[in-house]
């Protein structure tokens, strides 16, 4: 049984810092673009993606934000914290392969509202910074322990009947 836990607010300190890694697949990248209704095809449609500044498919910015995301929601703070704002620079394109590691670092705390402030930072296999930031979140008063809910799979199917419309 895997257990999510959080670090309550008194527990934080400056300088404190949370990790993980991730490998982009396409897969992920075609997901993403099914949940969110974005299909420009340059992180879709490889012949298209071949003609344009990166020449080859890229993850939708957003991907490597949801990567954040899921490091504040589940480590620093964790379980319980939310989200208040954020703040990115998008560096270098994320693509199929790559091989990223998102951290957060602690940069301060504010006792009015529980707000903590966070370094963000996701860099590539080859040590390059891919996404760079802040975020603020409010973190949660109380210690949170509880089993970890099993995700369920994503599978990618027949393509949908019609396109996003506005």
């Amino acid at each position: 049984m895997a257990v999510i836990e959080n670090r309550p607010f008194a527990e934080i300190k400056v300088g404190d810092t949370a990790t993980l890694s991730r490998t982009v697949t396409h897969e992920d990248i075609l997901a993403y673009a099914a949940l969110s209704g974005d299909n420009n095809p340059i992180h879709v449609d490889d012949e298209f993606a071949r003609e344009t500044l990166f020449h080859k498919i890229v993850a939708h910015g957003n991907w490597g934000a949801m990567l954040i995301s899921a490091l504040i929601g589940t480590r620093l703070p964790g379980p319980g914290s939310v989200f208040l704002s954020q703040a990115l620079a998008f560096h270098r394109p994320i693509v199929p392969g790559d091989t990223l590691t998102v951290s957060v670092t602690v940069r301060t705390k504010a006792e009015a509202g529980r707000k903590v402030e966070l370094d963000c930072r996701i860099v590539n296999q080859a040590g390059e910074t891919v996404i760079d930031g802040t975020a603020q979140v409010a973190a949660p008063r109380k210690k949170i322990a509880r089993e970890a809910k099993v995700l369920p799979a994503v599978r990618l199917g027949a393509p949908a009947d019609e396109p996003l419309r506005s």
